[in-house]
């Protein structure tokens, strides 16, 4: 897929940190329970940590109990890319930023008692919070 933001890997090591590099250019993923946006309960918006693409609406986060924070959908269908990831010998759904193609997280049909059914497990690290 072609992305808006598309700098090479150099350019998103000068950019990022060693962490956030892993995250979102090397699908890498954080500690559980170690982000610092698991907590945000403000109204806001949340961005791509790399582009700033918007990716999630605050009213949409809800607690999960995983360890990472988890949002029942995108701000718009367009907004994430969705793709199959077999990378740890199970089938996942893998969720880029649209933008950038950065890695977020993965979704999961295990959002019981949301509107949706669907709970998008982030990686804190890879987002950015705007407060309202």
């Amino acid at each position: 897929m072609s992305y808006s933001v598309d700098k090479s890997d150099e350019q998103w090591r000068a950019e990022l940190s060693a962490e956030e590099f892993a995250v979102l250019r090397q699908a890498a993923t954080e500690r559980p329970w170690t982000g610092k946006l698991l907590d945000e309960k403000r109204a806001g918006l949340y961005t791509c940590k790399a582009c700033g693409n918007e990716l999630f609406k605050a009213g949409t986060k809800f607690d999960s109990g995983c360890g990472w924070p988890s949002f029942y959908e995108s701000v718009r269908p367009d907004a994430v890319e969705l793709r199959e990831d077999a990378s740890l010998g199970q089938i996942r759904t893998e969720v880029l930023c649209a933008g950038c193609g950065s890695h977020l997280g993965h979704v999961f049909p295990d959002g019981f008692g949301t509107p949706t059914g669907d709970r998008y497990c982030m990686n804190s690290i890879a987002l950015n919070f705007e407060a309202e």
